[in-house]
């Protein structure tokens, strides 16, 4: 039997068959007559004894063409059978990609610029006379809908524009936008009485036009055919991250981590996750050198320490920038350049913090715009999460910034 399953497709369909209208009858014994469930019980095992019984394919095949018509006489048939396996198959896959997220690849947007050029994040809040908000600026010239959508699924770079349907007031409609996965669909306003609606917006969109003010609406009013908004806005990294090696190693120095905030209390936190690059482990010390370079255990890491070969190429006669690769400064080399309280723990190149057992340091790669292990210590390693593993999107590059798609981050 076993060895002509194998050989003969007829058998394997005819078995599988039998076994789903058993299911099927399980399923409706509650609702059968006992005629029903005995007929049908006599099909299963006319079948599945012709099944064994090793037969010529002409006898399957009236065998089950006889206990298809069995099966649909006696069997109470599904009502919208198309829409419930569509559904079926909808739930499966949502439970295979949530396993996916939980197992192994967790999707993650970079929140903040702390990691740039490495990995770049959300831009900050533009206010009115902002970078990027060229509201009364009708010299600004934005690409049409169909080349808008194309430069934002490729590029990540969004236009959005809007124009007064109505005369008055500004009020939001929706204080978050409505989302799909980790992107934003849609968000409402309304002027006068006319309900504008934005599709795919960018992050804080109303705070980037000059709508907003510490979270209230500014409360201003337009005139019918007056641009609203009119903001152009580069997209963060999006990637996936790896939560699978961490089970079977530690993390290494200088790899990109995720973690949870929680276990920090610091008021300089402002999000759940966080991605940085590690530094430190338990038990080690650590110093930051007038030179901007880190020194663990009194050995100074510099360009040839695997993961740091980019952190530490700059050039040390040039001042560190924001978004450019500078080393990390301590809060002395950081006052003399004009950065005030960048590392309070790291006052000069004598101060250094002993790492807990089990926990980790970790600093960002942009070290004059970052909140990290300077500031607020270590934290427990149960905290991490996973390790950067693939930038999916955006995929080209955008306005000088070359394209980070790709497993090429370091």
């Amino acid at each position: 039997m076993t060895l002509h399953w194998f050989l003969s497709r007829r058998v394997r369909v005819a078995t599988h068959m039998y076994k789903h209208v058993q299911k099927i009858l399980n399923a409706q014994r509650d609702l059968l007559s006992a005629e029903a469930i005995q007929n049908v019980q006599k099909a299963i095992g006319d079948l599945r004894n012709t099944v064994r019984s090793n037969p010529k394919r002409a006898v399957l095949d009236a065998k089950v063409t006889e206990f298809e018509a069995a099966a649909n006489k006696w069997l109470k048939p599904y009502p919208n059978a198309g829409l419930r396996e569509n559904i079926e198959v909808l739930l499966v896959a949502i439970a295979v990609a949530m396993g996916i997220r939980t197992f192994f690849l967790q999707p993650f947007k970079i929140p903040t610029g702390s990691m740039q050029p490495t990995l770049y994040g959300i831009t900050p809040p533009y206010y009115d006379a902002g970078p990027g908000n060229f509201i009364n600026r009708p010299d600004v010239k934005f690409p049409n809908p169909v080349s808008s959508f194309f430069t934002f699924w490729y590029r990540g770079i969004s236009y959005t524009h809007v124009v007064a349907k109505d005369s008055g007031q500004f009020r939001v409609v929706d204080d978050q936008p409505m989302r799909l996965l980790l992107f934003d669909l849609r968000q409402r306003f309304q002027i006068g009485n006319t309900v504008h609606t934005i599709w795919f917006p960018p992050d804080n969109v109303f705070r980037r036009a000059g709508l907003m003010d510490h979270g209230s609406p500014t409360g201003k009013t337009f005139q019918k055919g007056e641009d609203v908004i009119k903001v152009r806005v580069i997209s963060g990294d999006h990637l996936f991250v790896d939560r699978v090696s961490y089970n079977f190693r530690r993390p290494k120095r200088g790899e990109i981590i995720v973690f949870e905030t929680k276990g920090i209390n610091h008021p300089q936190i402002s999000g759940d996750f966080y991605i940085k690059r590690m530094v430190a482990m338990g038990s080690e010390q650590v110093r930051i050198g007038n030179d901007r370079h880190l020194v663990i255990n009194g050995k100074r890491l510099d360009a040839g320490t695997p993961h740091f070969e980019h952190v530490y190429s700059f050039d040390p006669k040039r001042p560190p920038a924001d978004s450019q690769y500078s080393g990390h400064l301590n809060n002395f080399v950081a006052r003399a350049f004009g950065y005030s309280d960048l590392a309070p723990l790291f006052t000069d190149a004598n101060d250094t913090e002993n790492v807990r057992a089990n926990h980790y340091m970790v600093m960002g790669d942009n070290t004059v715009n970052s909140s990290d292990s300077r500031t607020w210590g270590d934290f427990p390693r149960e905290s991490v999460i996973g390790k950067s593993f693939f930038v999916y999107w955006p995929i080209g590059s955008q306005d000088g910034r070359d394209s980070r798609f790709g497993w090429g981050t370091r």
